[in-house]
C-alpha cells in the first residue's frame, strides 16, 4: 500500500485538516522532535486505496545566514558582504530537529500534499519541506507526479476537500522571490548595520541602542515618521480671523452660521466685514437646498484595512493584531488574514457565511433582517489574485475567544456583515444666508436609513439638532456677529495607521512584513509609541534620517524600495530573471555603501551635536589593568567598560546590572573583575573585562565569563568552582555562585537551569575530590550550630550535590529568571530540558536527589 505525506505550516493547522479529511477517525502520535505531530488514517487518493501521513512544519524550515568567518563583525569587511561572502541555508530553530523529522516521516513515502500557507513565503517554505524528504521518498515510476500541492483560504469542510479535490503545484517563481528578499536584505542590511554600529558605538555612549541597524524597508519606514516630525518641528502657526455669527427665529435656538469666505488673515480686513454685517439686524435666507446623499458600506476587508483599524480603533499594534489573527485562522474562525484582495468573487457563498451569524446576539437582529430581506452585493475592489478578503468562517463567542481575541472577531464580523448591507442614506440641508452683503450658510444632516451603521454604528451620521423649517425670502434676526482669532495648528505624529498608509502606497514591504517593520523601529529604539498609538521618533532615529539625507537621500526615500518590490514581484510572475534581479540591486547597494562609508563624517557631525562622546559618558567603576586607571561604566545599551586612559572599550553581558567584584583581579591581565547579575531570582558570575573581549585560551571564545574560563588555577575559574555536568543541556557545567550565600546556589553556565542549596551554610566549597558514582566535584558545606540541618547536630559534611543522601533534601532545581532570551549564549536554555526531564522520570526516582542524580547515570 501507498503512502502519502501531507505537511502543513503549523501543528495546530495539520491537526484541524486531518480531522476534516478523516472524519475523526485518525490516531495520532508526538514526532521525533516533540513539536510536531503525526496523524494518520486510510483513505484513498488517484483512485487507490493509501496510508495518509499528516504532520507539519513550525514555519521556515531553513534559514539564510553567512557561513561561519563571515558573522565575526571583526574579522569581515562589511563591503565583502555583498558579494564575496557565501550564504547557506541553515535550519531556522537548529532545537526542532525540523530537517531530521521530515527525512524521518518522508522515508518511504510514494506522494506529498504540501498544506502550507498560500502565500509566496508558503511557496517558498514548500521547497525547503521538498528539499528535505524528496531524497528519502519512493522513487517515481517513470513520470509519474509525486508532489502536489493543496490551495485554500480557510479551515472549513468545504473549503479543506476542495483543495483536497483540485490539487496543483507548488510555484517555484514565487518561492525565488522570497528566496531573493531574503539574501538582498541579509546582505545589504548586515553591510550597513555592521559599519555604522561599529563606527558610532566606538564614539558615543549614550545612544541607547544595542543595536544601530539598517533595513531596505526598515529605514523607509522611520523616514516616514522623521519626516513627519521634520514638518511639525518647522511648523510656523499663523494667525488668522473669522466670522462667527449667530442668528434665531423666533423662540427657537439660535443658528451658528459658517462664513462663506471661511477665513482671512489679516486682521484689519476682518474687521472691515463684521463692520459691514453689523449694519443689517435681518439675515435673509438666500436658498434651502436638500440633498439626499449616502454613505458607502466599505470594501471586503484585506490585511492592510484591518491592520489600520486594528490600531486606530481597537489600540492594537500591527504585529499583535497580526500574531491574534493568525491565530484565529488557525483555529477556524476566520480565512487566511494575509490578503490583498477586497473584492468577492461572484460564486462566493456570502449567504452561507451570513447564515453562521444568525444566533449572535450582538448582531442577530441585523443578520435575520437580511437574510430574509436579500443581501445587497458587496462593493466591487481590486483582486490581487491571491486569497478571499478577511471573512469570519464560523460563529464564536466572546467566552471562546476572550480579549483582543474575541475584539478583532467582532470587527470582522461586523465588518463583513456591513459588505452585504445597505448604504447609510441621509439628507443633507443647506440653508444659505446674506448679512448686509455678506454671506454665511449653516448645514446638517437627517438620517434616512442607517443601512451598514447599524451594525457599525461607530461610523453612523452623529446626531444633530433639527434645522429649522424656512424657505427662500424668510428673515432671521442676528443675535451676534464677533471676528475671532485663530491659529493654524501644526500636524499630528503620524500613527500607526499613518504608516501603515504611507508604506501601502509607496510599496515598502508586503502586507506580511508591514507589522515586522514597524515593530522593528519600535524595538530599536528609533520611534515610541504614544498614546493614540502615535510614533514620535527619538534623537536617535531623527539623526539617523537626517544623516541618511545629507549622505544618500535614496537610502531613506521610498522610491529605490520600492522599485525593488516591483522587480520582486516580476520574479513571481516569471517575468524578471532571479539572478538578475539580485546582481543588479547589490550591485546598486554596493555602490551607495561604498559612498556612505565615504561620506559617513557629514552623519557624524549630527550625531556630534546630539550625544556624547563615550569618555564623558558613564560612572568609574573598575580600573584598567593596562594604566590602573578607573574604567567608566556606561549602562546605555549596549553596556560597556571604557578606559579614557587607553581609549579602548570593552563589551560585557547585557540584559543585567554590573557591579565591582570585591576588587579582586584577574591574574592574567591585571584587570579588576566585575560581577553581572541579573538579579535575586537570577543567576550571576564575575567577569574579567579584558578576557571577556580577547579569551586568553584557545578553548574559550568571546564573551565567556569567569564561570566558563579553563584557567588551572584561578580561584573564580570554571576549574575551580565547577561542580559537575548541567542536568539539562548539553555542554553546559553547574558552577557555585560564590556571591549568592547565604541562599546558595549553583548556576549552569549556558543554560537557564539553577540548583538552590544550603540554605544558611556559613561556607560551601568546591574540593578537589570528585564522587565515585557521577565524577562530580564534590563539596563540603560548613553551617552554623544554631541552623544547621545536618543529622546529629552536626555542623560540617562533605560530599556529592548529586548522590550523597545526607544532601538529599537541601537541594532544589529551579530555572533562573532571565531578563531577555539573548542572555542565554549558546542556544542551551529551553532545549526541550522539562521534556526531556519527564522521559528520564521513567526510573521514578524517590526523591529529588536520586533525580537529579538520574540525569549523571
Amino acid at each position: 500500500m501507498k503512502t502519502v505525506l501531507m505537511v502543513a505550516e503549523k501543528p495546530s493547522l495539520a491537526q484541524s485538516i486531518a480531522k476534516i479529511l478523516s472524519k475523526g477517525n485518525c490516531s495520532s502520535r508526538k514526532g521525533l522532535n516533540g513539536a510536531c505531530s503525526v496523524h494518520e488514517y486510510m483513505g484513498t487518493f488517484s483512485g487507490q486505496s493509501v496510508r495518509f501521513k499528516m504532520t507539519s512544519v513550525c514555519g521556515h524550515v531553513m534559514s539564510l545566514d553567512f557561513i561561519g568567518k563571515y558573522n565575526n563583525w571583526d574579522k569581515v569587511d562589511p563591503a565583502e558582504l555583498f558579494t564575496k561572502a557565501p550564504t547557506e541555508k541553515k535550519e531556522a530553530n537548529p532545537k526542532l530537529n525540523m530537517v531530521k523529522f521530515l527525512q524521518v516521516e518522508g522515508k518511504g513515502c510514494d506522494y506529498v500534499v504540501l498544506w502550507l500557507d498560500c502565500d509566496k513565503e508558503g511557496e517558498n517554505i514548500c521547497f525547503e519541506v521538498l528539499d528535505a524528504i524528496e531524497p528519502v521518498m519512493n522513487r517515481p515510476y517513470g513520470s509519474e507526479r509525486t508532489v502536489y500541492r493543496a490551495k485554500f483560504s480557510s479551515i472549513t469542510d468545504t473549503d479543506i476537500w476542495a483543495a483536497m479535490n483540485k490539487l496543483g503545484e507548488p510555484n517555484r517563481n514565487e518561492a525565488l522571490s522570497v528566496d531573493a528578499r531574503q539574501e538582498l536584505d541579509l546582505r545589504i542590511g548586515c553591510a550597513f548595520t555592521r559599519f555604522q554600529t561599529k563606527y558610532f558605538q566606538g564614539k558615543y555612549g549614550n545612544l541607547d541602542s544595542s543595536l544601530i541597524s539598517f533595513g531596505p524597508c526598515q529605514t523607509p519606514t522611520l523616514g516616514f515618521c522623521v519626516e513627519r516630525h521634520d514638518k511639525i518641528q518647522s511648523f510656523k502657526p499663523e494667525t488668522y480671523w473669522v466670522i462667527q455669527a449667530k442668528v434665531f427665529k423666533g423662540k427657537e435656538s439660535p443658528l451658528t452660521l459658517d462664513w462663506d469666505r471661511v477665513r482671512v488673515f489679516d486682521r484689519e480686513v476682518g474687521q472691515m466685514f463684521v463692520n459691514m454685517t453689523k449694519t443689517s439686524r435681518e439675515a435673509k435666507v438666500e436658498s434651502v437646498s436638500k440633498k439626499e446623499k449616502a454613505k458607502q458600506r466599505p470594501l471586503a476587508l484585506n490585511t492592510v484595512e484591518m491592520l489600520r483599524v486594528a490600531s486606530s480603533s481597537l489600540g492594537m499594534g500591527p504585529q499583535h493584531t497580526m500574531q491574534i489573527a493568525e491565530r484565529l485562522y488557525t483555529q477556524g474562525y476566520i480565512s487566511y488574514p494575509r490578503t490583498e484582495t477586497n473584492h468577492y468573487h461572484d460564486n462566493f457563498d456570502l449567504k452561507g457565511t451570513l447564515r453562521q451569524q444568525a444566533n449572535n446576539p450582538f448582531w442577530a437582529q441585523e443578520v435575520k433582517a437580511l437574510l430574509s430581506e436579500g443581501l445587497n452585493r458587496p462593493r466591487k475592489g481590486a483582486d490581487a489574485g491571491d486569497h478571499p478578503p478577511i471573512t469570519p468562517m464560523r460563529a464564536a463567542s466572546e467566552g471562546e475567544l476572550g480579549g483582543d481575541g474575541w475584539r478583532l472577531y467582532e470587527y470582522i464580523v461586523r465588518h463583513f456583515i456591513a459588505t452585504v448591507s445597505q448604504d447609510c442614506k441621509y439628507l443633507q440641508t443647506t440653508i444659505s444666508f446674506t448679512i448686509a452683503s455678506e454671506g454665511f450658510s449653516c448645514s446638517g444632516k437627517t438620517l434616512i436609513s442607517p443601512g451598514f451603521t447599524e451594525v457599525m454604528p461607530w461610523l453612523g451620521i452623529p446626531l444633530e439638532e433639527a434645522m429649522p423649517v424656512c424657505e427662500r425670502g424668510d428673515v432671521f434676526t442676528v443675535e451676534e456677529i464677533k471676528l475671532v482669532e485663530r491659529q493654524t495648528s501644526p500636524p499630528d505624529y503620524l500613527t500607526e495607521a499613518d504608516l501603515i498608509t504611507l508604506m501601502e502606497k509607496h510599496g515598502i514591504g508586503t502586507d506580511a512584513s508591514i507589522p515586522v517593520h514597524i515593530n522593528n523601529i519600535s524595538q530599536r529604539n528609533y520611534v515610541t509609541v504614544e498614546n493614540g498609538r502615535k510614533l514620535k521618533p527619538t534623537n536617535l532615529g531623527i539623526v539617523l534620517v537626517h544623516g541618511y539625507y545629507k549622505t544618500d537621500a535614496e537610502l531613506v526615500l521610498p522610491t529605490i524600495r520600492g522599485a525593488v518590490e516591483k522587480q520582486l514581484n516580476l520574479i513571481a510572475q516569471g517575468k524578471a530573471n532571479y539572478q538578475q534581479v539580485l546582481q543588479h540591486t547589490l550591485d546598486i547597494f554596493k555602490r551607495k555603501f561604498h559612498y556612505f562609508f565615504d561620506t559617513i563624517a557629514s552623519m557624524d557631525e549630527l550625531m556630534e551635536v546630539t550625544f556624547s562622546p563615550i569618555a564623558a559618558t558613564g560612572k568609574p567603576l573598575s580600573r584598567c589593568g593596562k594604566c590602573h586607571r578607573f574604567m567608566k561604566y556606561i549602562q546605555a545599551k549596549p553596556s560597556r567598560l571604557h578606559c579614557a586612559g587607553c581609549d579602548e572599550t570593552y563589551s560585557l553581558p547585557q540584559n543585567g546590572a554590573i557591579k565591582l567584584y570585591k576588587e579582586l583581579r584577574c591574574p592574567l591581565d591585571e584587570f579588576e573583575l566585575v560581577l553581572w547579575t541579573s538579579g535575586s531570582r537570577g543567576k550571576s558570575y564575575p567577569l574579567c573585562p579584558y578576557c571577556f573581549s580577547n579569551p586568553p585560551f584557545r578553548d574559550m571564545k568571546k564573551g565567556m565569563g569567569c564561570n566558563e574560563c579553563t584557567h588551572p588555577s584561578c580561584q573564580h575559574s570554571l576549574n575551580s568552582l565547577g561542580i559537575g555536568q548541567c542536568v539539562e543541556c548539553e555542554g553546559g557545567v553547574l558552577v557555585l555562585d560564590p556571591t549568592s550565600g547565604p541562599k546558595w546556589k549553583m548556576a549552569c553556565n549556558r543554560c537557564n537551569v539553577m540548583v538552590h542549596f544550603f540554605e544558611h551554610a556559613h561556607r560551601v566549597q568546591v574540593t578537589q575530590e570528585s564522587c565515585e558514582a557521577c565524577e562530580a566535584s564534590l563539596v563540603a558545606v560548613d553551617f552554623n550550630k544554631t541552623r544547621s540541618p545536618l543529622p546529629d547536630g552536626e555542623t560540617q559534611h562533605s560530599g556529592c550535590v548529586f548522590c550523597d543522601p545526607v544532601f538529599q533534601d537541601l537541594v532544589e532545581l529551579k530555572h533562573a529568571t532571565m531578563r531577555h532570551p539573548s542572555m542565554t549564549r549558546g542556544g542551551g536554555a529551553r532545549r526541550g530540558g522539562r521534556g526531556r526531564g519527564r522521559g528520564r522520570r521513567e526510573k521514578k526516582p524517590k526523591d529529588k536527589m536520586a533525580a537529579l542524580a538520574a540525569y549523571f547515570v
